[in-house]
């Protein structure tokens, strides 16, 4: 049976993002040294590039020519992605249910007296309107 292909993006390619969302409009160089400035594994700098070519093909990355250089951004915004990185998620493995993901969430790891505020203040909001 085929795999079904994945919408959103893939781990590298939200690294990528993640770096440019921190930087702003970096140039392939740029983004490769970020990557692998604490990283155990070095990919090749022609990966990066093949890659972040491939992101702006799918519409990811937005590519502009500063003379023999190519600077990169992201398409979308952090939180664009995010929402839909998790509502892809909340589909494929909590079959739609945000009570399953928000439980499993807060189970996974330990959360802070200042991360538990706000949760509670955002269901407070979300029950009052």
């Amino acid at each position: 049976m085929a795999r079904k292909k994945t919408l959103g993006p893939t781990d590298r390619e939200l690294a990528i993002l993640g770096v440019l969302w921190a930087k702003g409009p970096c140039t392939v160089r740029d983004v490769h040294e970020a990557l692998h400035a604490d990283a155990d594994t070095e990919t090749g700098y022609t990966t990066t590039l093949k890659l972040m070519q491939i992101m702006a093909e799918k519409g990811l990355l937005v590519r502009k020519d500063a003379g023999r250089q190519h600077v990169y951004r992201p398409a979308v915004s952090e939180e664009k992605t995010q929402k839909q990185v998790v509502g892809d998620m909340l589909d494929k493995v909590f079959a739609g249910s945000a009570e399953k993901l928000v439980m499993r969430a807060l189970a996974a790891r330990e959360v802070s007296a200042k991360e538990l505020k706000r949760i509670r203040e955002m269901l407070e909001k979300i029950e009052g309107a």
